[in-house]
């Protein structure tokens, strides 16, 4: 998107020689004050008029630290974005608005959505986020009302009011944005097609598309985000139980067949090797019969409980 904003080029000066020429000016005055009382001069205009410049110079006294900007307005008119760091002098007619550029963490509590198959789960994120474009963030969206002022006041706004503004902004638009992702995949594999993207398996590659998202909505209030992460992911409470029986259901199947692929190979290798070392003789039916003894053994839950046969087996 097209961007308004650009470096403030009015007059600025070095705020410790606008200090000097204050101390000066007001040094200046009293002398004529003085003179006037005692009749070496005939009029003390020059005296006053150096007593309103020492009262309202001080107003143009601005100081800014590393990553902070200031947004400057002529009676109203966008004149440019400050960005020198330290102490300036600024013509006093001009009105300010303090912004941070610093990298900002965000963690919106988790959310309750629909993933691709309809399911209700519990979603979370955290983000980092940062201003990017004064101009938008201050004049394309409505952040003076957000922050608690309005035109008339708009210096009695803080810096830190302003920024929970844009913070409140971007919780919005995240939410928004989470539960558009959120719609777009299924919960995990169990519900989705075979090789589909999931929330669960996805990582990086969902967390790049919610990146992708969010950056979409906020291009036009000049806040950028850095970097999304979903922290949170579960099933909501209300289908959470029985979910997790699915589950354990299907962790209980996979390990069986495990445990009869298992059973089979080893069957079969005790089968193999007394044919090969003659141990005994079985016919058919005694294969048979072994083969159960030992399937049962070996796929039971519970250990084996051994008979001693002292009999024929007929």
């Amino acid at each position: 998107m097209e961007t308004k904003e650009f470096e403030f080029k009015g007059f600025a000066m070095n705020g410790f020689i606008a200090l000097f020429i204050e101390i000066a000016i007001i040094a200046l005055s009293v002398w004529g004050f003085i003179a006037f009382a005692n009749g070496q001069l005939a009029t003390p205009f020059l005296a006053v008029i150096g007593l309103l410049l020492a009262t309202f110079l001080p107003i143009g006294f601005r100081k800014l630290e590393p990553n902070e900007a200031m947004v400057m307005l002529f009676f109203g008119k966008y004149r440019g974005t400050f960005t020198k760091t330290g102490f300036h002098w600024v013509n006093f007619l001009m009105t300010s608005k303090k912004v941070s550029l610093r990298a900002r963490n965000l963690n919106p509590d988790n959310i309750k959505v629909n993933d691709k198959t309809g399911n209700p789960i519990m979603i979370g994120q955290i983000l980092v986020w940062k201003l990017k474009d004064t101009y938008k963030a201050m004049f394309e969206i409505d952040s003076q009302t957000m922050a608690g002022g309005s035109a008339g006041n708009a210096a009695t706004v803080s810096v830190s009011n302003r920024m929970r503004a844009f913070e409140s902004f971007i919780q919005v638009q995240s939410d928004a944005a989470l539960r558009e992702v959120a719609g777009m995949y299924a919960y995990d594999e169990n519900e989705a097609e075979a090789g589909e993207l999931t929330l669960r398996s996805g990582g990086s590659e969902i967390n790049e598309v919610l990146l992708s998202k969010l950056n979409e909505r906020l291009a036009m209030s000049g806040l950028e985000v850095l970097e999304a992460r979903i922290n949170y992911l579960a099933y909501s409470p209300e289908i959470a139980a029985v979910m997790l029986r699915r589950q354990q259901a299907a962790a209980i199947i996979s390990a069986r067949e495990k445990i009869v692929e298992g059973a089979v190979s080893m069957v079969k290798m005790a089968l193999d090797k007394l044919k090969d070392e003659g141990v005994v003789e079985l016919d058919e039916e005694r294969k048979a019969s072994m083969v159960s003894n030992l399937m049962v053994v070996l796929c039971a839950d519970e250990s084996a409980q051994p008979v001693v046969n002292t009999g024929s087996l007929y």
